[in-house]
């Protein structure tokens, strides 16, 4: 039944917040303050809060409220969903007080808060592709990111040459909680932060508004300070899996090339979600010495990857630190593995913490970010032939077996079948080679195997960019290089009838 659009979205924010049927005018005018003279007869079909939101910012746009930018929509439109978001200190003491009775209950009513104040961007997240594909690691996930609006090259432009300014600080920072934004900085207007205490600081947990998978949350520093992998940050990590059941935690690595796209602030990502790296199984077992409740192995996955095991969390904590230290400063030069050159350090880890049924496990992934002339982008990091498709850092995300590629390989895979089909040959420059092997291979395709086919070659050229960042490679020269690596710590190899 078609309302007037004033009146369906003002029941809607009394339907879904904390305001009651006496609150209707005020928020009438409130609304009315933020959307300007919009035509008051207008009536709609639509009846949930996010699609009537939109309707209201075209309203805005059409009106002369605001601009054609897509950064002026986004503020009006946070601006908007602000009014169904609880208070600060309202949604603490909720989260908090559903947490004593049960942390998964706390968890999942934020998480639901978060999508119904459009803080999530479940409607754009719907338009992502994403599938799997096998692959000798197990079946790893390819997601083409087009959640994230594009802006157009104007915006950009004048993004660029507006006024820089250091409040906040960055897109991480707590001052972004209600921050109106501009031009070149997100809209946070309806973004809330929990607030808790971690080893005795200060720290934030938020869920990601362009959630790569379910319920993808960030903890963040309440302080503005650098990205740092050290005992106290693997510390963090596996008090927040005791904090939050059924999330892992892990985070990206703290050096240029190998770390992800935020350094400046520390941070860590996790969520309720099982990646590849996850479910692959320790190939090769090992102790060391004078850490027996520690169990130790080599994990079957193409990056060089330490699983540890442990009931004992002070014990599996020793360990890490220990590998952790020890790959700093350890070189081979057999393999092209070196700590540092020209006094910049090359080794850190990705951290990643779950807690199962008691069991603390932690994988530390080797990182190494040196570059050689032949390797100007970093020696493991996308080599050239691949980045046709990849070649951004390969982050935690990644690392764990879930790709994150760019929008712009939705147009570029579908010139690419249909060249494969004989029936174009517009072609990205960078793909050409690539479509010209996979139509060598497939001379005589059928036009309902195109897509499979070239979805399964994306997902091989994932698996080889995965094997290009892995420190020891899986020939029996890598190999052999990893076990020295495991010696050098003290560990032994058990031999395999005791996995």
């Amino acid at each position: 039944m078609a309302k007037k659009i004033l009146e369906a979205f003002v029941d809607q924010l009394i339907a879904s917040s904390h305001y009651e049927e006496l609150d209707r005018l005020y928020l009438q005018n409130r609304v009315l303050a933020l959307v300007g003279q919009i035509p008051l007869t207008y009536e709609t079909e639509l009846e949930g809060l996010i699609d009537l939101k939109d309707q209201l910012v075209f309203l805005a746009q059409e009106a002369g409220q605001i601009g054609s930018s897509l950064a002026e929509q986004e503020i009006l439109a946070s601006q908007l969903m602000d009014l169904a978001s609880p208070s600060p200190s309202q949604l603490n003491r909720e989260f908090w007080t559903n947490y004593q009775k049960s942390p998964d209950q706390a968890l999942a009513h934020f998480y639901q808060q978060s999508q119904a104040n459009d803080y999530i961007k479940i409607k754009a997240l719907s338009k992502n592709i994403a599938y799997r594909v096998a692959s000798p690691y197990g079946d790893l996930e390819i997601t083409i990111n087009l959640a994230k609006p594009e802006k157009d090259p104007k915006e950009i432009a004048a993004a660029k040459k507006a006024k820089l300014s250091d409040y906040p600080p960055c897109q991480l920072c707590f001052e972004n909680e209600g921050y109106l934004g501009r031009l070149n900085h997100p809209a946070r207007s309806n973004h809330r932060i929990i607030r808790l205490d971690l080893q005795g600081e200060t720290w934030g947990f938020q869920y990601s508004p362009y959630a790569y998978f379910k319920e993808h949350c960030i903890f963040l520093a309440a302080q503005h300070r650098p990205m740092k992998i050290d005992r106290a940050s693997m510390a963090r990590i596996l008090e927040l899996v005791e904090l939050f059941p059924g999330y892992f935690v892990g985070s990206n690595a703290d050096l240029p090339i190998v770390g992800g796209s935020i350094l400046s602030h520390d941070h860590y990502q996790g969520g309720r979600h099982c990646f590849p790296m996850e479910q692959a199984p320790m190939e090769e077992v090992f102790r060391l010495q004078g850490f027996e409740k520690v169990k130790a192995g080599i994990v079957a996955w193409p990056m060089s990857v330490i699983r540890l095991q442990s009931k004992d969390k002070e014990a599996l904590l020793d360990v890490a630190d220990k590998i952790l230290t020890a790959w700093q400063t350890y070189s081979d030069p057999q393999v092209g593995i070196l700590a540092e050159s020209k006094g910049e350090k090359h080794h850190t880890i990705n951290p990643i913490a779950r807690l199962k049924q008691g069991l603390f496990e932690l994988d530390l992934v080797l990182r190494d970010n040196q570059t050689s002339s032949q390797f100007p982008d970093g020696i493991y990091h996308p080599h050239p032939d691949v980045q046709h498709i990849k070649k951004e850092n390969i982050g935690l995300i990644e690392v764990m077996g879930l790709a994150i590629l760019p929008p712009r390989l939705k147009e570029e895979l579908k010139q690419v079948e249909a060249f494969l089909l004989g029936e174009s040959h517009e072609l990205a420059p960078y793909h050409r080679a690539w479509a010209q092997e996979l139509k060598a291979q497939n001379f005589d395709l059928e036009k309902d195997r195109v897509q499979e086919l070239v979805r399964q070659s994306v997902g091989q050229i994932f698996c080889r960019v995965l094997e290009d960042a892995g420190v020891y490679k899986r020939d029996p020269q890598g190999r052999a290089g990893f076990r020295r690596f495991i010696e050098s710590l003290g560990g032994h190899l058990v031999p395999s009838q005791h996995h």
